[in-house]
C-alpha cells in the first residue's frame, strides 16, 4: 500500500528551555536551541498526515486553541486561531475529512488541537466528528487518575468529550489497533508518561516512527539528554536507547513533533555508539512514505 506523508504544524509554543532539557546545562542545550531573554525556546506543535487510498489518518493534534487568555499566556502560545486546522484546509482538507486520530498520550499539547478554539461565551467542542479516536489503555488511566505532579498536563474535559463520542478505541501493549490495521506497529514507553504509544509503519526507504515525547526532536536524540517534564528519565534513556538501537539496525526515521525546524529524519549512531540524525526534513509534503 502506498503511504503519502504531510508534516502539519499547529500552534507554536514558547517553553522554559530548562524545563524542556532536564538536568542539561543550558551552556549544553543552547548549542541546539537559542533562548529569549525569558529563558524560553521555540517549539512546534507539528502532526503527522498519512494518506492512503481511501483514507486520511492523522497522527496527534497539537496544543490548538482552546486555553483562555491567562493560560495561553503561561504556555508561550502565541497564535490565537486553531492553526492546525488552517493549515488542513491549506491542502484542501477540514477536520471532518480525518478518518483515524492517533494519539501518543493526552498531555495537552498533543492532545488540545482536539478541542475547539477558546470562546468566552461558548463550550468546547470536540472536533474530527467522523474520526475513530485511537489512544493506548494505560495512557488514557493515566488521564483519567492523573498523580498531581503531572495533574495541570491533562484537560479533563477531552477525556469526557472523547468519552461520550463512543469513537474511542483503546490499545492494550501487545495488541494491534482495529481502526488502524495490521501494517501498524507500536512502541509502548513509561519514562514521559505511563502508556505513551509511539506508532510505527512501512516505507520504501525503511520504517517511520512517530517519536512523541520520548523523542521530541533532534537534540533529544542524545541519549542522556531528557525533559524536567518526564516522570522517569533513567527508564526514559533506557527506552530511547532500545528504539534509537533498534531503528539504526532497521534504517529507521524519526518524525518529530516538537523540533521546529525538522519534520522527519533518518537515526544513525556512530563508532563511538553516539546516536545522531541524518537526512533531515524540514517539511513533508505528500511524500511516498
Amino acid at each position: 500500500m502506498k503511504r503519502y506523508l504531510y508534516s502539519i504544524l499547529g500552534n507554536s509554543q514558547k517553553l522554559d528551555g530548562g524545563a524542556m532539557f532536564g538536568n542539561a546545562p543550558k551552556g549544553l542545550w543552547e548549542r541546539w536551541m537559542k533562548s529569549d531573554e525569558h529563558n524560553r525556546i521555540d517549539l512546534s506543535c507539528r502532526a503527522l498526515l498519512v494518506k492512503e487510498s481511501d483514507r486520511w489518518i492523522l497522527f496527534e493534534t497539537g496544543v490548538g486553541a482552546f486555553f483562555e487568555p491567562r493560560l495561553k499566556e503561561r504556555y508561550g502560545i502565541n497564535e490565537s486561531h486553531h492553526v492546525l486546522l488552517a493549515n488542513l484546509a491549506s491542502i484542501g482538507l477540514s477536520h471532518a475529512d480525518i478518518d483515524v486520530v492517533v494519539l501518543s498520550h493526552l498531555h495537552f499539547d498533543h492532545a488540545g488541537g482536539l478541542l475547539s478554539p477558546y470562546h468566552a461565551e461558548q463550550p468546547h467542542l470536540l472536533l474530527f466528528p467522523n474520526a475513530k479516536y485511537v489512544v493506548s489503555q494505560k495512557a488514557w488511566a493515566r488521564a483519567k487518575e492523573p498523580h498531581p505532579r503531572d495533574k495541570a498536563s491533562f484537560i479533563p474535559k477531552i477525556q469526557e468529550l472523547l468519552e461520550d463520542s463512543r469513537r474511542l478505541e483503546l490499545v492494550h501493549e501487545g495488541e494491534m489497533s482495529r481502526a488502524l490495521g495490521p501494517d501498524y506497529k507500536f512502541h509502548f514507553s513509561h519514562g514521559h508518561t505511563p502508556g505513551l504509544m509511539l506508532t510505527e509503519f512501512p516505507g520504501s526507504e525503511g520504517p517511520v516512527v512517530f517519536a512523541a515525547d520520548l523523542i521530541p526532536g533532534r537534540a533529544w536524540v542524545h541519549r542522556s539528554i531528557t525533559m524536567g517534564y518526564d516522570r522517569f528519565p533513567e527508564l526514559l534513556i533506557d527506552e530511547k536507547t532500545a528504539l534509537l538501537t533498534d531503528l539504526c539496525q532497521r534504517d529507521g526515521r524519526l518524525f518529530f513533533t516538537h523540533d521546529p525546524d525538522c519534520a522527519l529524519a533518518r537515526v544513525t549512531v556512530d563508532e563511538r555508539g553516539r546516536f545522531g540524525s541524518t537526512q533531515n526534513m524540514a517539511l513533508l509534503s505528500g511524500e511516498l512514505a
